[in-house]
């Protein structure tokens, strides 16, 4: 029996022996995702690219991303915020929770009909990261360097007692 490939199969470049898998009886049409319209006059851009489109994204704000891991007495927070200069940015920490906030601002106005790509980020963005333990906010640091911002919390050792001496008196 010559079994059609189904739907999947065909997506995903699979083939399938006849007795595997039985394909769909009837295929619905699938129609084209509507396309954002550009005010810009035409479909086409300079040299049949095609003229970029208005990003709504870029009107809100952005998460940025992060890696945190940790050593044995810290965790660390590493973020890229090329173009940002260290004032700009804003870090406030709790004893679990750590709050970046900042700007990117373009530092030349280009229209936007002279793009032909646009993925960089402008603007603000913030990120809020919910911390693994509790971290001592006092003893905490940051520190830029090369676009890259790296703030070291050092944890709080829960286990660690210390002996009160009572006073007579």
């Amino acid at each position: 029996m010559n079994m059609k490939p189904s739907f999947f199969d065909r997506l995903s470049g699979n083939t399938v022996s006849g007795d595997e898998l039985e394909s769909f009886e009837e295929e619905l049409p699938v129609a084209p995702a509507p396309r954002k319209e550009s005010h810009a006059r035409g479909n086409h851009h300079a040299a049949g690219h095609p003229a970029p489109l208005d990003d709504d994204a870029s009107a809100s704000e952005g998460q940025l991303p992060v890696d945190v891991h940790q050593t044995a007495g810290d965790i660390i927070i590493r973020a890229f915020v090329a173009g940002v200069r260290p004032d700009e940015l804003n870090i406030s920490i709790s004893r679990d929770m750590v709050e970046i906030e900042g700007s990117r601002m373009e530092r030349e106005q280009v229209a936007a009909s002279d793009y032909f790509t646009r993925e960089l980020f402008w603007g603000s963005f913030s990120r809020t990261i919910m911390l693994p333990q509790e971290v001592d906010v006092e003893a905490s640091s940051a520190n830029a360097k090369d676009g890259l911002v790296t703030i070291i919390l050092p944890k709080l050792d829960k286990a660690k007692q210390t002996k009160l001496r009572v006073k007579a008196g």
